[in-house]
């Protein structure tokens, strides 16, 4: 009887010994320490710009602002996709390797991804460590048509204002069978800069077929920044018919502005052109994160303590409680 309730005594002290390091000393029933643990790396902001801009494609520069904190924390990357927004395929994706991160500071990694120059796109960022997805965020950018190619960028253009049409037109000439036309376009320069290598031409088409009647061309003066100036061209088309007028403007080859208007020379009938236009311009919304719970810990192993320091834990006093008890039961049994 002695022995077995030294036995019990014993695993009673184990116990009791185990309780009072975890009230006394609560670093010491932790897991390893925090030194060992990765730090915490989320995603504070993130912005989107466009760069080289073509016919048919652009490229989106994604800047993404990672937040460290804690511990050093390697193999730490970035995986970028945008998505359509209307067909949710994927148009293309990219995996930046940012490496290791160091010191309680943020750090902005670039990436670039090139889309068609058309609607919108859904920009997905995911930041991985060591493989293991830690934060999650989104962007939206729509209205890429609305971007200029860098090949067709001009500060002239046609004036823009409701009160001055920018396609002038007067009879110049009129006989029962020709009638010539005296076409002024009204051109304007909103930039800082002449640039070289303008023009601007004129098609008229006849209203029911749409037949080209005549066509003219001009090269486009001398117009300083902030200034209006007119540049005129001559037609001849058969009388008695309407007219549609287009105006294009051209820089280096390339259209880079168009307008139209109507000429009415047909005294039973009118018309007029549409001038119902949708504006389309690039809008990018703000970043959203979408964080999962799971992820939500600063990279603290589980089971550590706030100290970090090493330990056995408390389910190893639980389990020497439970052993005694099981031992002292036998040895009375």
């Amino acid at each position: 009887m002695d022995r077995i309730e030294t036995l019990a005594a014993g695993a009673g002290g184990v116990v009791v010994v185990a309780l009072l390091v975890a009230l006394l000393a609560p670093g010491a029933l932790s897991g390893p320490p925090s030194e060992r643990n990765p730090g915490h790396v989320d995603i504070a902001d993130a912005t989107i710009q466009p760069q080289a801009v073509g016919g048919q494609t652009v490229g989106l520069q994604v800047n993404t602002t990672l937040r460290h904190r804690g511990n050093p924390t390697q193999n730490v990357s970035l995986r970028l996709r945008a998505i359509d927004a209307q067909s949710g395929l994927l148009e293309t994706s990219q995996t930046v390797a940012v490496g290791e991160l160091t010191d309680e500071r943020e750090q902005t990694v670039p990436a670039t991804l090139t889309v068609e120059r058309a609607g919108g796109y859904r920009i997905e960022t995911v930041v991985y460590q060591d493989g293991r997805r830690v934060d999650t965020g989104r962007q939206r950018v729509d209205g890429l048509q609305a971007l200029v190619p860098t090949y067709a960028r001009t500060p002239i253009q046609f004036v823009e204002e409701s009160t001055l049409p920018p396609l002038g037109v007067s009879v110049r000439e009129a006989t029962d069978a020709r009638t010539t036309l005296d076409i002024t376009a009204l051109l304007t320069n909103r930039g800082s800069a002449q640039p070289d290598d303008v023009q601007v031409s004129v098609i008229v088409r006849q209203a029911d077929s749409n037949l080209v009647a005549d066509r003219a061309a001009a090269d486009v003066g001398t117009i300083d920044p902030g200034q209006t100036a007119e540049t005129s061209m001559a037609v001849s088309v058969p009388s008695e018919y309407n007219y549609y007028v287009d105006g294009v403007l051209k820089k280096d080859g390339v259209i880079v502005d168009t307008v139209r208007t109507a000429v009415n020379l047909d005294p039973s009938e009118r018309i007029a052109v549409n001038e119902t236009r949708q504006d389309v311009s690039l809008e990018v919304s703000d970043f959203e994160r979408e964080r999962r719970a799971t992820d939500a810990g600063d990279g603290e192993a589980a089971g550590s303590t706030d100290d970090g320091a090493p330990g056995f834990g408390v389910p190893v006093a639980v389990l020497a409680l439970v052993s005694g008890g099981l031992l002292v039961r036998r040895r009375i049994s």
